[in-house]
């Protein structure tokens, strides 16, 4: 360095020499040390924490007043320093240097000011990119652990309900002392090891037999462990939740133990083909140890090979690619399943037996043929073959439905795209975009058209399997409460079983009659309690289950129709009060002032008893006046005065209190965090896609397609009607017109709650019995359905002549979805299994003409509806909301719902403004060119704008 001193200040010219004499480097530091060796950054340090990072007290890094003049840092040793660049003479020379490097001089060269923004703006873009990748990453991880997770649930259900068993006979052996179990585990238990030794034996013996059973290629596919415990669960499910005096059908049994088996095996050949997969790829290293079911499969191959039986080892090497198994062959595997239970399994009474006599054991189930009525309101007794349970195994059984395994739980991680009719949803659980319910004209159908057209169809299912819920935990823990206490209350079924009548009457033919019916009407109440009390626990089980989880999914697929339901059967949305009372989105967001009004909406909605038909000011009126019972209701919703039970909704009214009473008891409740989805229902849902189609102006404005001060209420008109008819029949002469009595009796209870049902029905073309027939028939006769009976007409015309051709009924939705009506006259099939000859129910080649007639405008209605349901998901999707629907009621955060409903507005006046009858007309034709079809009716000339201004149109 030239340089004998340094100014202690520059001017603007010596200054902007100096900078341009430096080279020009973006990465260059603010503050170099001059010296005779390369410099040292002094923010290298610093600039490894994020932006904003704390500097050492004594540096005092400040830009400089004035660009004129530039003060000198000052830090530890700033004096030190200004003294060595006012004393040159005292620069060591260069060997001094090398002597002692750490006494060398160094410079301190200040940049200008605008150097400052500069890198202070890069280093937080890049403390801001680093931490999002930070956060990238930590999402990455948590997504692979839940997705282990979700993985593990579904392909080891089965497996570690195996080794829980194994462990407890463990346990038994080593203490030599039956574990304190609930009542169907120590059953389950008992009869895990006898069941699993006849399984085994008849695998070896089907192994070794010349004349094998149909069944033998398939019972070897799975360890006896395994099927062990399939047939144990699946026969206590089913007496569970669907018993008829102690008996499940054996058709039903056998084939639903079948499928779980092949459920199960077609899962273990996924997850192996996975692993296969993954191996070949160097993704993993392979793994030494396989599980049981693909060891025995291995050891049978080569057992087949050192036999040289080389054609069998081909056929189950070429089994490893999974095909369908069909019904027979679910039907004959099952009931030799449920044979060999009934061989092993057994029950005995507590200790109430005396000491000396021999001990009450006696089977567990037993197979016999018994008369038994269909339907219910069916005279005809038909001799079935059924399964008997034990009335042992029916004893708190209820209680214990907590401890069997739930099939299709809600999902830890996001479904998987739909991209097929099979290719979506769960990872390895047996997945289908639609219910078929075993119709081959629906699954072709669905299979041949190309995944183009089915992409928004496809979109819709990903949108609603991607909303994330949680579990209310504070709703729960009240209905635990109220549950334990024994029921009855807030809509949950009685906990104990009704008494059955004393045989206190007389041999009396009448009485004796009376107390007969009066038994029987007891039995039945307890069997549908029962019933409904392993609803309840089923339900809460799996609430219990999810309750700690951030939050879950639930996969959803479709029905012939089009509409939309989830995977999952028990605790879900579209179930009961119970269950949307337990339910939250798992995201929670700030209210705002529109989601506060929309809060009170909901509440006044669900208390519903007429208060839901007021106008929206009359709706927040009454949330108003009942502010204290609101709070009360949060606060102590056990202790307090329990107005919430008074709702028709009770549960989802009482979830509404806490979310409501917290935000108004907030410092600033616009800003409090909302987790409640917001429903927004159609009004009577049916005739509104009836009225756009007919363009009827009257029958727009009954069900609120225009906008009115207050809601149109039809069914609130209709009652009137039918309570004014009912009247004048009770005038009448009892012994000319025999229903003036009836017509007495029902004076009074005719409400908008009791023809509702009936009024939503008859638009769907079901048929009626006995009043409501007659109601109908009533109404029909006031015009009260107006021009939709044309439509209803014209419809059911082209159905039957179609039909009439022996072709279903089929069209293509709005969205592209493919609908065939699987209605065909069902062939009786029998097969031959180990405990009787069953008939099985195959789909036959003639159309039912009378079916595909009546349930063609129904069901040309619902794929409208799900059409309607799916546009407005991805839509409000695509907007940023969150969204979850039933059918017709519309859901999202109470912040959202004003932008909802613009959007389901808009996709509704979307929907009917497309040639919706007339590409129905077209497609007839084009499918069916050798008939005639009528002429599409007249319509009104109602303007579909309209819609975008009703307020309760939804509401």
């Amino acid at each position: 360095m030239a340089s004998t001193s340094a100014p202690s200040s520059f001017s603007p010219t010596s200054a902007t020499q100096l900078h341009s004499s430096r080279p020009r480097n973006p990465s260059r530091k603010n503050l170099l040390y001059l010296s005779n060796r390369p410099s040292i950054p002094l923010f290298k340090l610093s600039r490894s924490f994020p932006f904003p990072f704390p500097f050492p007290s004594s540096l005092n890094l400040k830009p400089p007043p004035s660009p004129t003049h530039l003060h000198p840092l000052r830090d530890t040793v700033h004096d030190n320093y200004l003294e060595i660049l006012h004393k040159p003479a005292d620069f060591p020379s260069p060997i001094e240097q090398i002597a002692d490097p750490e006494s060398r001089p160094r410079i301190f060269i200040q940049d200008p000011p605008w150097i400052y923004p500069i890198f202070f703006k890069n280093v937080y873009r890049k403390a801001r990119r680093e931490a999002e990748l930070e956060l990238k990453e930590m999402a990455r991880r948590k997504y692979n652990l839940l997705r282990r997770r979700q993985i593990r649930a579904e392909t080891e259900a089965w497996e570690k309900m195996v080794e829980e068993y194994r462990e407890l006979e463990r346990e038994m052996r080593d203490r030599k002392l039956a574990p304190n179990l609930p009542r169907v585990k120590a059953l389950f238990l008992g009869w895990f090891d006898p069941l699993k030794e006849a399984i085994e034996k008849e695998q070896r013996m089907q192994r070794t037999k010349k004349n094998k059973a149909a069944y033998a290629p398939h019972i070897d596919l799975l360890s006896p462990e395994k099927m062990a415990v399939i047939v144990m669960h699946k026969m206590m499910a089913l007496v569970m939740v669907g018993h008829m005096d102690r008996c499940v059908e054996l058709v039903q049994a056998a084939v639903h133990v079948g499928m779980a088996v092949e459920q199960e095996v077609m899962v273990q050949s996924l997850l192996e083909k996975a692993k296969s997969n993954r191996k070949k790829m160097n993704l993993v290293e392979p793994e030494a140890d396989l599980d049981k079911d693909k060891v025995m499969r291995q050891r049978r191959v080569n057992g087949l090979i050192k036999r040289k039986r080389f054609n069998e080892v081909k056929k189950l090497v070429k089994e490893e690619e999974f095909k369908p198994w069909g019904r027979d062959t679910q039907a004959k595997l099952g009931t030799r399943l449920i044979e060999l239970l009934t061989e092993t399994a057994f029950v005995q009474p507590p200790v109430k037996q005396l000491v000396e006599g021999p001990p009450d054991v006696r089977p567990a189930f037993r197979h016999k043929l018994k008369m038994v009525k269909k339907d219910p309101g069916q005279k005809i007794l038909k001799r079935y073959g059924v399964i008997e349970c034990d009335p042992l195994i029916l004893e708190k059984l209820d209680v214990n439905a907590k401890h069997m395994l739930a099939p299709y739980m809600p999902m830890l991680v996001p479904p998987r795209k739909w991209k097929g009719y099979d290719k979506g949803a769960y990872f390895f659980l047996p997945s289908y975009a639609m219910r078929t319910h075993g119709s081959r004209k629906q699954q072709d159908a669905l299979k041949n058209v190309s995944e183009e057209q089915m992409h928004n169809v496809f979109k819709a299912l990903d949108t609603l399997g991607s909303t994330k819920w949680r579990v209310n935990r504070r709703v729960l823990a009240v209905v635990e409460n109220l549950w334990a206490q024994g029921g009855s209350v807030g809509g949950l079924i009685e906990r104990l079983d009704l008494p059955l009548p004393d045989k206190d009457v007389s041999e009396d033919g009448d009485e004796l009659e009376l107390w007969k019916w009066n038994v029987r009407k007891a039995k039945k109440v307890n069997r549908e309690r029962h019933a409904q009390r392993c609803d309840i626990e089923l339900k809460l089980s799996v609430a219990r289950k999810m309750k700690e989880e951030e939050g879950f999914y639930y996969p959803h697929n479709l029905d012939f129709r089009g509409r939309a339901y989830p995977m999952h059967s028990h605790l879900n949305h579209l179930s009961s009060d119970l269950c949307r009372g337990v339910l939250e989105f798992a995201e929670g967001r700030p209210l705002g002032k529109s989601g506060l009004h929309w809060l009170k909406i909901r509440l006044a909605n669900l208390y519903s008893g007429g208060v839901e038909k007021l106008s929206h000011d009359g709706r927040l009126a009454f949330v108003e006046n009942h502010l204290d019972d609101i709070f009360d209701s949060a606060e102590k919703p056990l202790d307090g005065n329990r107005w919430w039970l008074t709702a028709e909704d009770p549960f989802q009214c009482l979830a509404t209190c806490i979310n409501l009473s917290e935000a108004l008891k907030s410092s600033s409740p616009y800003t409090a965090i909302s987790h409640l989805p917001i429903h927004q229902d159609g009004s009577c849902n049916g005739l509104q896609h009836y009225a756009a189609l007919g363009r009827d102006s009257m029958e727009a404005a009954a069900v609120n397609l225009v906008a009115a001060e207050k809601p149109a209420d039809v069914y609130s008109e209709i009652a009137a009607r039918v309570h004014d008819i009912m009247k004048r029949d009770s005038n009448r002469d009892p012994a000319t017109y025999p229903n003036a009595a009836l017509a007495k009796v029902l004076l009074g209870q005719v409400d908008r709650k009791l023809v509702k049902q009936t009024v939503m029905t008859s638009v769907y073309g079901v048929t009626f019995v006995g009043a409501r027939e007659q109601i109908k028939r009533r109404l029909e006769e006031k015009g009260v359905l107006g021009d939709e009976r044309l439509l209803f007409t014209a419809a059911c015309y082209a159905a039957k002549i179609i039909a009439a051709e022996n072709q279903p009924v089929r069209w293509t939705t709005p969205l592209g979805l493919p609908v065939v009506q699987p209605y065909y006259k069902n062939k009786r099939h029998l097969i031959r299994t180990t405990l009787q000859i069953l008939a099985l129910q195959r789909e036959g080649d003639l159309v039912d003409v009378r079916r595909q007639r009546t349930a063609f405008p129904p069901n040309f209605v619902h794929s409208l509806d799900g059409s309607h349901m799916m546009m407005t998901a991805v839509a409000c999707r695509e907007a940023g909301l969150h969204f979850a629907g039933v059918h017709d009621s519309f859901w999202t955060h109470a912040c959202d719902v004003d932008q909802m409903n613009w959007i389901l507005r808009e996709k509704f006046v979307e929907l009917y403004n497309m040639p919706i009858l007339e590409n129905l007309l077209e497609s007839f034709q084009t499918s069916y060119p050798a008939l005639t079809f009528p002429s599409l009716p007249d319509r009104g000339n109602f303007d579909l704008r309209e819609v975008l201004k009703s307020p309760y149109f939804f509401n």
